[in-house]
């Protein structure tokens, strides 16, 4: 149901905010070293990718990023060497992820209006594109929520442990992408109560349906995938190869 807004009448115009979080240590990967997000695709670190999808799009008109602590010096002169001129601020990440979003959200709220439209987005989905950014904003803007989905292509099995206990109608899943969108304050809100409550959740969205909200969807592309494995990053290589050839 969509909220009443008459309170915000007369305020600034609504920002659009994105919060890009960048705070894992890339365990999953090998262990060499380099976060995940640091990893370089024709020299450029596929952090710099997703923020340049972020600094391109005109809705966009600031950029909060989370980083680990330890990393914020390079992520600064890579903001300078790659022109991410939305930057706002750069702040620590937390002991999850959880806490990294909080602490990118705290910051953004600290700079922002409780009615400007927040993206929380991974810094290591570097394919988003600017369709799926508008239909998330206008859906926000609408609903309160948008959580950015791709169709489930594969066949989805249910295992309770002994086996196989069925299979699922692909065609009513979807996989959870990003970005996942709000107002600043509804998203700041949730999770005041889940630190109150000591809960954790495995995303914005997961928080945000506890607590009452209705949850939106919007379409985006299957290739906005998420490098978590080193599979991940060979199969963005790939992708990247494939833009650089008219003829694949």
């Amino acid at each position: 149901m969509e909220q009443d807004r008459s309170a915000d009448r007369g305020r600034p115009p609504e920002k659009h905010v994105a919060v890009i979080f960048a705070g894992g240590t890339g365990e999953r990967m090998g262990g060499n070293g380099r976060p995940k997000q640091f990893l370089e695709y024709d020299g450029k670190p596929v952090l710099a990718y997703t923020l340049d999808c972020f600094q391109r799009h005109g809705a966009i008109d600031s950029i909060i990023l989370v980083s680990l602590r330890e990393w914020i010096g390079y992520c600064e002169t890579m903001v300078r060497d790659y022109g991410a001129e939305k930057v706002a601020a750069i702040v620590p990440g937390g002991k999850t992820g959880q806490a990294s979003i909080r602490n990118g959200l705290i910051k953004a709220g600290e700079m922002f209006d409780a009615a400007s439209i927040v993206l929380i987005h991974d810094g290591v989905r570097p394919l988003v594109d600017g369709e799926t950014l508008d239909r998330a904003i206008a859906c926000t803007r609408q609903n309160g929520t948008a959580v950015t989905v791709a169709p489930a292509v594969e066949t989805i099995l249910y295992a309770d442990g002994r086996g196989i206990g069925g299979i699922v109608d692909r065609s009513q899943c979807c996989v959870a992408r990003a970005p996942q969108c709000f107002r600043l304050g509804d998203i700041l809100q949730a999770h005041g109560r889940a630190q109150a409550d000591g809960l954790e959740f495995i995303d914005s969205a997961s928080l945000m349906a506890h607590y009452g909200h209705r949850l939106y969807t919007v379409n985006g592309p299957l290739e906005n995938i998420k490098i978590t494995t080193m599979t991940d990053f060979y199969m963005f290589c790939a992708m990247m190869d494939a833009r650089k050839d008219p003829g694949v």
